[in-house]
């Protein structure tokens, strides 16, 4: 293997929420899917930490798969949002009749809103880390709203809620 276990690692990860059969700019979010990879997953909200270990596992997952040897350095690198966001499209798929991608493209869609997020689109990265920042630092509306999971009612403030118990409430309010 010539390339760092981080880029293939990468493309993996790529593969399992987005096209790679197609090299047209509009069918395909490079520059997005790495920004979001780019970013350390941090939590504030007790119970968050469960996403990250989440997040952390997928790169068990993804060894096995490529038949790689651990590299204990790698491994000890922190969750990204990305691996994060995986994991919980994952456990949703779990939950729902609904695909791990497309939960994770609901996730994106509530994140960064439904424009046009593809390569094909010239990305403003300040932009793509300030809605990062806004959701890992809980800096969201008590609504949710600018969050993964924005309620069009609720009793608590979602800024408070670990993300698990967000999704499980975005699912009721959405009749999911």
């Amino acid at each position: 293997m010539n390339e760092p276990i981080e880029e293939v690692y990468f493309n993996w990860l790529y593969s399992k929420v987005a096209r790679v059969d197609v090299p047209t700019p509009s069918l395909t979010y490079y520059t997005l899917l790495r920004s979001i990879h780019s970013v350390e997953f941090v939590y504030v909200v007790q119970g968050d930490e469960n996403r990250a270990a989440d997040g952390l596992d997928i790169r068990h997952e993804f060894l096995a798969q490529a038949h790689l040897s651990q590299d204990p350095n790698w491994l000890n690198f922190p969750c990204s949002v990305f691996e994060m966001m995986f994991a919980l499209a994952r456990r949703a798929e779990f939950q729902t009749d609904i695909s791990a991608r497309e939960w994770f493209w609901i996730f994106v869609t509530n994140l960064f809103g439904d424009g046009d997020l593809s390569d094909a689109t010239r990305h403003n990265l300040k932009a793509i880390n300030d809605v990062l920042d806004q959701f890992l630092w809980r800096t969201y509306l008590p609504d949710g709203r600018g969050g993964m999971f924005p309620l069009s009612r609720t009793n608590y403030d979602q800024r408070k809620v670990e993300i698990w118990y967000q999704f499980n409430e975005y699912l009721v309010d959405n009749e999911i």
